[in-house]
Formats: C-alpha cells, structure tokens, sequence
C-alpha cells in the first residue's frame, strides 16, 4: 500500500502531498475558484499519472528491444463532462514525441503496449468512460 499524506499548505486550498518516500506534489484550484493556483489540479493531476505511466512502459519496452531512445515528450489534453458533479475525463489526447535511433515499427508497438496493455492509469480512465486517443511522433514524423 502506498502511504499518501496531505496538509494543507495555505488557508486556502493548497495541499502538499508526499508519499512514504518523501516525494512532494502540491495540489491546489485557480485564483477564480478560491484557490491560489499554487500546484496541480487534481483532475490534471490524473492526466499527469498517465504520462507518468506511459512513459515508464515506453521507456522499460524500448530497452528491452534494445532501441537508442534520447528523448521522449508526452503532451496531454482532455476534456472532461459538463453539467455534471463529478465531472470526469471523457476525452482524453495524447502526443507521444520519441528522439532517437528507434524502428518505428518498435516505436508503435512500445506505446500500443502500454496503452492498451499495461498502463493502469489509461485502463483506470477507460473504465471511468473516458476515450483515450494517442499519436505517435518519431523524430519530427508522425508513426501510422
């Protein structure tokens, strides 16, 4: 079980966060919501979990098939249901950017793996009903 401890941060809404290592997130709202827009959304926090993830499978696939990633950017974006409370995901957009000396095919197959197979993150927002769609850039151009 992951130890997770929040305390508040300013009167406000600000939360600081660390989990059992000592690791730190600040959550917070925007300004126009009360907050002081000091940190993470928790929604967008849940979008950053799955870059997160994502790029831990991406990265641990490719070594495994021994190609030479340099780089690798992942950008996020969704849109989440209006008129409702919650309001969850129900679109979700991700860019996977990867540098390197990579076959595209292993490219494709790396992120295809982690999210439709084992990103828990992307398998959690599915089953919230959230629609992930991705593409796949390597080196500039865009992977079919």
């Amino acid at each position: 079980m992951a130890l997770i401890e929040a305390i508040l941060a300013d009167k406000a809404y600000g939360m600081d966060i660390k989990d059992a290592d000592g690791h730190q997130l600040r959550m917070d709202i925007p300004v126009d919501q009360g907050g002081n827009g000091s940190g993470f959304r928790p929604m967008q926090s849940l979008l950053a979990a799955l870059a997160g993830c994502s790029s831990v499978d991406i990265i641990s696939i490719l070594k495994k098939q021994r190609q030479d990633l340099t780089n690798l950017k992942i950008e996020v974006d969704g849109n989440r249901e209006e008129g409702k409370e919650p309001s969850l995901w129900k679109q979700v957009e991700v860019k996977f950017l990867l540098e390197g000396n990579i076959e595209e095919t292993k490219a494709k197959r790396a992120v295809d793996l982690s999210l439709e197979k084992y990103c828990s993150v992307a398998e959690t927002l599915r089953k919230a009903g959230a629609k992930i769609e991705y593409e796949i850039f390597l080196n500039g151009n865009k992977v079919n």
